[in-house]
C-alpha cells in the first residue's frame, strides 16, 4: 500500500536534497584515501551519484520556493541552521568501516523512501525518485557486501564495523521521525537480515539524536560547510 506524507514538497525536497548534497561531500574525501583504487572509484562514484541527486532537489526547491535560488544557491550561500539535512550524513567519515555503515544504513533508509516518493502524485518529484533509485540499488548492494565482508572478515575487521554500527545507530531514529516511522520495520528487517549474514547483531535500542531535520547540527556541518563554501563566499557569483 502506498504511503502518503503530508510535508510540502518544497520543504522535503529541500531535506532530501541536502541529505544528498552533504553525504555526497563526506564520500568525496574519501577520494585518494579509500583501501583500494577499486573501492576509491566506488566511493566516488556514489557521491557523484548523490551530487546529481542533489542538484535535482534543490533546483525543485528553488523553483518552488521562487526567490530566485538555484541549487548553486542553496548549496553555497546558506548558514549551517538553514541546512535541513539528517544528522546521519554529516558525521565524520571515521575508518573505512564506520563510513560503509553509515552508507548502508542511509543507503536502506533511502530505497524505501524514494520508492513511496516514486509513487507521489508530484510528477516532478516522483521523476527524480524513480531514476535515483536505479543508482541507489547499487549504493545499498555494495554497501551491505562491505558489511558482511567485514563482519565476517578478521577479528580487526568485525570490531571495527561493529564499533562503526555503534557510532550510527545513534542518528538512526532521526530518519524515521513522523510520517517516515512506517518506514522502519522494513528497514530494519532489511539491516538485520545483513548484519545477521555478517555475524553481527542489531543494536540495542538507544535514546536517539535528532535536530537536524529543524537546523540543529552538530559541530561537524559547520567546519563541513566552511569547506565545500569556500570558493563561492571568497568569489561570490565567479563564473568558470
Amino acid at each position: 500500500m502506498s504511503q502518503t506524507f503530508t510535508l510540502s514538497p518544497a520543504e522535503l525536497a529541500l531535506r532530501l536534497g541536502d541529505d544528498a548534497l552533504i553525504l555526497s561531500h563526506r564520500l568525496c574525501e574519501w577520494c585518494g584515501h579509500a583501501p583500494t583504487l577499486e573501492v576509491d572509484l566506488a566511493l566516488s562514484n556514489i557521491g557523484l551519484d548523490l551530487l546529481g541527486q542533489a542538484q535535482f532537489f534543490l533546483n525543485y526547491a528553488g523553483e518552488m520556493e521562487n526567490a530566485g535560488r538555484d541549487a548553486d544557491a542553496l548549496a553555497y550561500h546558506r548558514d549551517e541552521h538553514e541546512f535541513k539535512n539528517c544528522l546521519l550524513t554529516e558525521q565524520p567519515n571515521g575508518d573505512f568501516a564506520r563510513s560503509i555503515v553509515r552508507q548502508f544504513f542511509f543507503s536502506a533508509w533511502q530505497q524505501l523512501r524514494f520508492h513511496e516518493l516514486a509513487k507521489s502524485g508530484d510528477a516532478t518529484m516522483a521523476a527524480i525518485a524513480t531514476k535515483a533509485l536505479k543508482e541507489i540499488a547499487y549504493h545499498v548492494q555494495f554497501a551491505a557486501e562491505w558489511v558482511v565482508r567485514l563482519g565476517d572478515g578478521t577479528e580487526e575487521s568485525k570490531c571495527r564495523v561493529a564499533d562503526g554500527i555503534s557510532w550510527s545507530w545513534r542518528f538512526v531514529d532521526e530518519l524515521f521521525t513522523g510520517e517516515d516511522a512506517a518506514l522502519r520495520p522494513a528497514w530494519e528487517a532489511r539491516v538485520r537480515a545483513t548484519l545477521n549474514e555478517a555475524g553481527l547483531d542489531l543494536p540495542a535500542p538507544v535514546r536517539g539524536i535528532t535536530g537536524g531535520r529543524e537546523g540543529r547540527h552538530s559541530e561537524y556541518l559547520g567546519h563541513l560547510l566552511a569547506e565545500m563554501q569556500y570558493v563561492q563566499r571568497c568569489h561570490p557569483n565567479a563564473q568558470w
